[in-house]
């Protein structure tokens, strides 16, 4: 993605003394007090040609969606996108679920899809805006619940929160299960369904905004969403 003044995230640029600097994140350059309330920076994984191995990773399908925060205080409710945008008008479902929640407050994070016959994960049936009311959010995590801060907590103690949170819920929300064993594997199987990969957690972590060698992406390379990356990369 490009912007405005001509360079894209993650662009290198050549100081005066010929040394390398990288391009911030532009939401790096928004002061924090004009971010919107309740909006917490997401947590991103780094990419790796090959899954990480060994009984200290958690591993999930990374479904091909939106990145979204689902926050809800009292009975007000925001869909933050990974750039603080609010996009509750958008996806109804999702709102009312989360509405509908036994809680006073929560911020859960996952991914926003809309799946096919088959249930994967279709990104340009995602960006037809006729389909926004049959919307999900795949949820992988929560951040905070009834007013405690869940973020310092370890990943286990989060997705266990969060599996009970979803017990009974409607259809708006979903909970995006997890594997504990080889990667590779789980890898294999992610590709064979025709997903865009897998992320893969490190047990005990903290969820910590920005990048994180903590969580893990594996792509799928002949999955759409790389296509649309390489395409992207081309267009700069």
């Amino acid at each position: 993605m490009s912007y405005a003044h001509g360079f894209g995230r993650g662009d290198t640029l050549t100081g005066r003394a010929g040394e390398q600097m990288r391009w911030p994140d532009p939401m790096s350059l928004i002061p924090r007090a004009v971010r919107p309330f309740g909006f917490i920076e997401p947590c991103l994984p780094s990419n790796a040609a090959q899954p990480p191995s060994g009984p200290q990773w958690l591993h999930e399908i990374k479904h091909d969606g939106f990145r979204m925060m689902a926050w809800r205080a009292g009975d007000r409710v925001r869909l933050f996108t990974r750039n603080g945008n609010d996009w509750r008008a958008r996806f109804p479902l999702i709102v009312a679920a989360t509405a509908e929640l036994k809680v006073r407050s929560c911020v859960i994070d996952g991914e926003a899809v809309c799946c096919d016959e088959n249930g994967l994960a279709v990104f340009q049936e995602l960006c037809r805006r006729r389909n926004d009311a049959c919307v999900f959010l795949c949820a992988f995590d929560l951040l905070e619940l009834d007013g405690a801060n869940l973020r310092r907590e370890p990943i286990e103690t989060r997705r266990a929160e969060l599996a009970n949170l979803l017990r009974r819920t409607k259809p708006g929300l979903r909970l995006s299960e997890h594997v504990e064993g080889d990667g590779a594997t789980v890898y294999e199987y992610a590709v064979v369904l025709g997903c865009e990969g897998i992320v893969s957690k490190r047990k005990g972590s903290r969820y910590i905004s920005g990048r994180s060698r903590d969580w893990i992406k594996t792509k799928n390379p002949d999955a759409p969403a790389a296509r649309r990356e390489a395409e992207e990369d081309w267009s700069r």
